[in-house]
């Protein structure tokens, strides 16, 4: 049986604020905003390429403290390529970062182990690692 990860809650203070950074500066596809009432919405967004996707709201998803959230990953064939382009869309966005040596034999230095970090407006942690190629 397979087990896949389909949706993870990000927690924000500002729905609109969070829904515009993740669609407009990192690309997320919005998958939908739906208001229930005045007490409950909504927001469904997905990475490019991604099988699971992040949602975000009020009334309707778990209590967390915005920007509470630390650790999320996003994983990308080119960490330079990716920084330039977050880079491009007004993400603050850390260096290119290596941390520690590539477990396979690649050509890339940076493959498994090339980062850039980021925080969306609330201060959740995201890194996006290089991984051109699964063993």
């Amino acid at each position: 049986m397979n087990w896949t990860l389909e949706v993870v809650v990000v927690p924000v203070s500002d729905i609109d604020r969070a829904k515009e950074f993740y669609a407009d500066q990192l690309g997320f596809h919005v998958d939908h905003d739906t208001v229930i009432n005045d007490d409950i919405r909504i927001v469904q967004l997905t990475p490019p390429g991604s099988g699971c996707s992040i949602v975000i709201g009020k009334g309707a998803v778990p209590d967390m403290a915005p920007g509470s959230l630390k650790g999320l990953q996003l994983v990308v064939p080119d960490i330079n390529r990716a920084h330039a382009e977050l880079v491009a869309r007004g993400v603050p966005v850390s260096d290119v970062q290596k941390v520690g040596e590539n477990p396979r034999a690649t050509p890339d230095p940076l493959d498994n182990v090339g980062f850039v970090f980021f925080a969306d407006p609330d201060g959740n942690g995201w890194a996006v690692q290089q991984i051109s190629s699964r063993a």
